[in-house]
């Protein structure tokens, strides 16, 4: 691709466009292939990383570049790194339709793997197969959002398999290691972080500490640990013995 630009002539490649209508009017950024994704979801945070030139335009292949006063027109301000930082994240990644169809297919692929890694028949223990889960997302008529993390859309999922209960599922438990002073404080704590465990595997106390190894919700983990920080002032310990507690061999149809 050329842009045209006065006295000069600018050659891309490896070009991705992002395109926002607003006010009526088309903006656009000349972006590099990949960045786009990885700016939207965080991995890219350096604005010169993902532009190939820094820039607003009205259309990229004939090099227009939008002026300041349909900037503030359209986006109620002339500070262009605010303008290009809201065209990323609402923008539309201009793709031809094959590589976009590669795209889809890929991060469904994906989202359906997060699935997989992270949950469990409830009954069984077992994961489930890629296969199960992605005839599980079709019967859901899941669309793929290009302009979200698959991480974020596969906890969707999750939380979509379960209200519709289109198959048992739940994220696996990890398994963690507690342990409290005895103190008059601690039994309050331990009240607290009853509604919060899963199940307990094995306890055990004596006169100074009282240690508990127990299942738990991944999603209840940040919770326990500030509990900890904060009541226990310092004092109690949280261990990670096992990232995702399964049964081993796949669920079986």
């Amino acid at each position: 691709m050329v842009i045209q630009q006065p006295n000069t002539q600018i050659k891309l490649t490896n070009v991705s466009i992002v395109r926002l209508r607003k006010g009526g009017k088309r903006f656009e950024l000349a972006c590099y292939k990949n960045k786009v994704m990885e700016w939207r979801t965080n991995v890219e945070t350096d604005l010169d990383e993902v532009l190939q030139i820094h820039s607003v335009f009205m259309n990229v292949s004939k090099g227009q570049v939008a002026s300041k006063e349909d900037l503030k027109k359209c986006f109620k301000t002339e500070d262009t790194d605010k303008v290009i930082q809201e065209i990323l994240k609402k923008g539309e990644l201009q793709v031809a339709e094959k590589e976009r169809s590669n795209q889809l297919e890929s991060m469904w692929r994906d989202i359906a793997n997060i699935v997989t890694d992270n949950c469990v028949n409830p009954q069984t223990k077992r994961p489930y197969t890629v296969t199960m889960i992605e005839k599980a997302m079709q019967d859901l008529h899941l669309s793929v959002n290009t302009k979200r993390s698959t991480k974020s859309q596969a906890l969707d999922v999750i939380k979509q398999l379960q209200q519709k209960q289109v198959l048992p599922i739940q994220r696996a438990q990890m398994r963690v290691r507690l342990t409290l002073p005895q103190t008059k404080e601690s039994k309050k704590l331990r009240e607290k972080l009853q509604p919060l465990i899963t199940s307990i595997e094995d306890e055990d106390s004596n006169s100074d500490e009282y240690e508990v190894i127990a299942l738990v919700d991944p999603g209840n983990y940040r919770q326990i640990n500030e509990l900890l920080q904060s009541d226990a002032k310092g004092k109690g310990q949280l261990e990670i013995m096992n990232l995702r507690e399964k049964e081993e061999g796949d669920e079986k149809f």
